[in-house]
């Protein structure tokens, strides 16, 4: 009798921990399903150098169209919607649907009027008489007769068609104006190495150059790479009539044979070709910086950077000579960060603007032709991203950075501008919430889109001071609230060091009992480029909202190491861990929100993601077995050994070993040893599904088969998907919803056989 009352127990036990998912909810909420209630993509248009701007605005009493005068603040409609759309109708004879009304007017002030296409006609509005017409295109005095098709179109040529130049076996060949034959210039070109347009394809006859002119038709430049030596991959498009494989280079951290660049500069009134040594670091990494397209060829400019990406120089090329000149010599360890990196030749390289880490934060600086500082822009404690815009001539720059507000969350965008010298430094973009800004061609008035997760946009027409001139509408969120949508909540934690402060968002079912038990998912994306997290306002982020209403509690958390806008210690934080960064901090985080709320059940947690996400999914699960109970894992990169070089030898490092043979000749070797997943195998205890595409380049499908193959050997249960066709880009509605049964599953235990992906009845 004991052991019955005891099975029962157990019975009524699982029968109470299963829950019922609301797939209804879930399918009802999702961004594409609500989008149609709301427009949040209202954006504004500058009309030509003047202070008019015009912008759609979408509400329950339908769309309308404004402009606006930024220096009267005046504003009124641009035309009336239904009377412009029975014109329409009456000229090209199709109807307009006027609840979804989208032209892009382009706007004559002096002329009153404004033209759009719509059905395929090009019409024109009159704004003073409400006149609707077929457009007439005026034919300008300098118009440049219809374009023929050429009947040599491999041929090249600069602006002053003093010659022309085409490849041929991946060689140049080039000619003067009016030669019937040209000559050979090149001799060392082929597949893989080459001055032809499709340089990784063998063609035959006579193709395009790739070659880039200078504006005085004086010289070009190519800057080849060579990929000889690469190592191949290959997939098998297995969706074709006749499966097909596809075959393309991709270098491995650590490889010896990787791209290798080499400069060539053509003179084109002789054909004469140099090619200077741009070499220092081995396997260097160049790009071409500047080069003048509108006059001068003296001078063309790229920066080196060493295969540790520790070191980089800017360099400048006398084109006559093939001289090289480095100007400035840039230090960083562990490595230096390219994302936010810029710089920009100025003033015919007079001027010169750089971005370094130099400080521990991202700064501007303001060098002179010869490499000499100038002056630091920007001195403060916080970052700075790539410039909006550069006024050259009143030397002011506007830019975007991060973390100034001490007071406001560190990630968020925020604008200044600051004058090359270092003084004028000014907020344009006041409001704790992230921002998007847009610059009146007249460089006279900005556009400021300021948003939350938590909080509807809002646009401000400012000076360019940053004072406030007028406000638009806001979007009509009135029918979104009317279904039931409600906003996600901001939190903040701490990571797992207990003092760096970490901020995240938490997705509720819309029908949220505090009194309930709720599982906890975490998505996640480890960086260190972008933590993914949605600043800006967005319905339903990645699915996280509408995953949430089957009845979890869904976040997306920062970690140390996640992004680049912090400062240089925060995101190198992952270096030399790629594997393990992220996963403590994600642990910690849920253990505290676990802690802070009751309705958080600490016993059932699931994580997923994709691509680096994906591969933390797994790592998190095979790290803490006891902790993550299901985790989903898409096209993730399990064995870095096998993933992109670039990525893996900047943020997990490279170490570069010289070997001497001899008294004066030097080799070098490159290694490397990225952790995997699959060391982690034999850990695994809960639910794990592993997808990928099958014809995935980035993250190739070989990082989902070593996974499964390490599982079998480890002898584990586990999931696999596989979707023919897809690249790394898998995300589908089937992809999206086989993530909400697999949590409804294993996490509610609400288990749903013989059943459609759609079908939620």
């Amino acid at each position: 009798m004991k052991r019955i009352i005891f099975l029962l127990a157990i019975v009524f036990s699982l029968a109470s921990q299963a829950q019922k998912a609301n797939f209804e909810a879930a399918f009802k909420y999702k961004g594409d399903n609500l989008s149609k209630y709301v427009d949040l993509y209202q954006s504004i248009n500058w009309i030509g150098e003047s202070s008019y701007f015009y912008y759609k605005y979408s509400s329950v009493d339908g769309i309308k169209y404004y402009i606006c005068n930024a220096k009267t603040k005046s504003k009124k409609e641009l035309f009336d919607v239904n009377d412009l759309a029975i014109k329409i109708t009456e000229i090209t004879h199709q109807a307009c649907d006027i609840y979804n009304f989208n032209i892009y007017p382009q706007v004559n002030l002096k002329k009153n009027i404004f033209t759009f296409r719509i059905h395929k006609h090009e019409l024109e509005y009159n704004m003073i008489t409400k006149k609707l017409s077929i457009h007439k295109k005026e034919k300008a005095n300098n118009q440049r007769p219809a374009y023929k098709r050429s009947k040599e179109p491999w041929k090249r040529y600069p602006k002053d068609s003093s010659c022309y130049v085409y490849a041929l076996d991946h060689n140049l060949y080039w000619g003067k104006k009016g030669d019937k034959e040209a000559k050979q210039i090149t001799f060392d070109g082929e597949k893989y190495f080459s001055f032809a347009g499709k340089r990784d394809v063998d063609t035959e006859g006579k193709t395009y150059p790739s070659l880039t002119f200078f504006g005085d038709s004086k010289k070009a430049y190519k800057l080849r790479i060579d990929k000889r030596k690469i190592g191949e991959c290959f997939l098998i498009n297995s969706l074709s009539k006749h499966p097909k494989l596809k075959t393309y280079k991709f270098p491995y951290p650590g490889d010896k044979y990787v791209e290798n660049y080499y400069l060539t500069i053509l003179d084109t009134k002789t054909g004469k070709v140099i090619h200077p040594d741009i070499s220092k670091y081995p396997d260097q990494k160049v790009k071409i910086r500047w080069c003048d397209k509108n006059e001068n060829s003296k001078y063309l400019y790229f920066t080196r950077k060493s295969r540790t990406c520790d070191q980089m120089d800017l360099c400048r090329v006398d084109t006559e000579t093939g001289e090289v000149f480095e100007i400035i010599h840039e230090v960083s360890k562990p490595y230096l960060m390219d994302q936010l990196f810029h710089v920009e030749i100025m003033n015919d390289g007079e001027d010169i603007l750089w971005w370094s880490e130099r400080t521990g934060w991202g700064q501007y600086y303001l060098y002179n032709k010869d490499g000499k500082l100038k002056n630091a822009l920007t001195k403060e404690k916080f970052v700075c991203d790539k410039p909006m815009k550069i006024d050259r001539e009143n030397r002011v720059l506007y830019f975007a950075a991060y973390g100034r507000d001490k007071s406001i969350q560190p990630s968020y965008k925020m604008f200044y501008k600051v004058n090359f010298d270092g003084t004028g430094f000014r907020l344009l973009t006041p409001g704790n919430g992230t921002h998007d800004m847009n610059i009146a061609s007249n460089n006279e008035y900005i556009s400021d889109k300021m948003s939350r997760a938590d909080l509807e946009p809002v646009t401000i027409i400012r000076d360019m001071n940053g004072k406030k001139i007028m406000e638009i509408e806001k979007p009509d969120m009135s029918m979104l609230y009317q279904t039931g949508w409600k906003k996600p909540e901001i939190i903040k934690v701490k990571a797992a060091d207990m003092k760096t402060d970490l901020y995240g968002i938490m997705y509720k079912p819309f029908d949220f009992d505090p009194k309930k038990k709720y599982p906890i998912i975490s998505n996640v994306y480890p960086g260190p480029q972008d933590d993914l997290i949605p600043k800006a306002f967005t319905i339903d982020d990645n699915q996280n909202s509408s995953l949430a209403q089957l009845g979890f509690i869904v976040i997306k958390m920062e970690h140390r190491g996640s992004s680049v806008y912090r400062n240089k210690h925060y995101h190198n934080f992952g270096y030399g861990n790629l594997r393990d960064y992220a996963l403590a901090d994600d642990k910690s985080a849920i253990e505290q929100l676990a802690d802070r709320y009751d309705f958080i059940d600490i016993d059932r947690v699931g994580i997923y993601g994709h691509s680096g996400g994906g591969f933390m999914s797994t790592a998190a699960i095979l790290t803490y077995p006891d902790f993550y109970k299901v985790a989903f894992a898409a096209s993730g990169n399990h064995d870095n050994n096998i993933y992109t070089r670039w990525w893996n030898e900047t943020h997990h490092g490279v170490k570069q070993i010289e070997k001497k043979h001899g008294k004066d000749s030097v080799s070098y070797e490159f290694k490397i040893k990225v952790p995997t997943n699959m060391e982690l195998a034999k850990n695994l205890k809960g639910d794990l599904m592993l997808l990928t595409g099958d014809y995935d380049i980035n993250v190739h499908p070989s990082h989902t088969y070593r996974m499964v193959n390490a599982l079998i050997k480890a002898n584990k249960r586990f999931d696999l998907m596989v979707l023919p066709g897809k690249d790394h880009g898998v995300q589908c509605d089937y992809y999206y919803n086989l993530i909400k049964y697999y949590f409804a599953e294993k996490l509610l235990g609400d288990t749903r056989k013989n059943i459609d992906m759609y079908n939620i009845k």
